[in-house]
């Protein structure tokens, strides 16, 4: 079994995969800024602000995988960005690859299409600045990060949130930089997206790859 560092860990996206990934076995630390209402049993929980690279050396460097599902939303909207910068820095330092909990936007509808952020049009403005970030991160960031940084960007479909928590299916497609579900975008349960992002943990079959997952 793997030690397995959340970072945003008690979110939406967040507290499904510790759950996920707790219920295999795995040793599972979540790093949040509160701590949950209802803990689950045997996860270490560590309160902390993400954006502050002190508190993230420890659970960084204690970790054999780092799962990166801070929302950029809220006190991290402005600064998700540089707080994924930070988070890459520090698991590139401790050798341990980095699974990111991206946004569909970032996706394409087709082989070489333009990816589905270069048209917001049907998406309301407060929540452009937010998109473009996540998907700055993919296109540029992440491509240009050190070769000896493992990652792993983990899209997924359009309806994936707490405003639309979906049902637990106990599946999920798995596609690469193309969404699997590109004419309507789809959807995903946090249980799902979980279950799919904890088995691409342990495979290991995808190294410095964009993914995505839907129904």
């Amino acid at each position: 079994m793997s030690r397995i560092t959340v970072i945003g860990g008690t979110g939406y996206a967040g507290s499904a995969i510790v759950a996920e990934a707790a219920a295999r076995g795995h040793q599972v630390t979540a790093l949040s800024r509160s701590l949950p209402d209802a803990p689950i049993p045997n996860v270490t929980y560590v309160q902390g602000d993400a954006t502050d690279e002190a508190t993230l050396s420890a659970p960084i460097e204690d970790a054999d995988v780092v799962v990166a599902a801070v929302a950029p939303r809220g006190s991290v909207a402005r600064t998700w960005r540089d707080v994924h910068r930070t988070i890459a820095r520090a698991a590139d330092a401790a050798g341990v690859p980095l699974f990111i909990v991206g946004g569909f936007s970032s996706l394409r509808p087709a082989p070489g299409a333009d990816r589905f952020v270069t048209d917001l049009s049907d998406i309301p403005a407060e929540f452009h600045d937010e998109i473009r970030a996540g998907a700055a991160f993919i296109i540029e960031d992440l491509p240009a990060a050190p070769a000896t940084l493992d990652w792993v960007f983990v899209s997924p479909a359009l309806r994936f949130g707490a405003h639309m928590p979906g049902e637990r299916l106990g599946r999920y497609r798995l596609g690469d930089d193309v969404a699997v579900q590109p004419a309507d975008g789809g959807a995903i349960s946090a249980a799902d997206y979980a279950l799919g992002l904890v088995d691409l943990i342990e495979k290991g079959d995808h190294h410095r790859a964009h993914v995505n997952l839907g129904h």
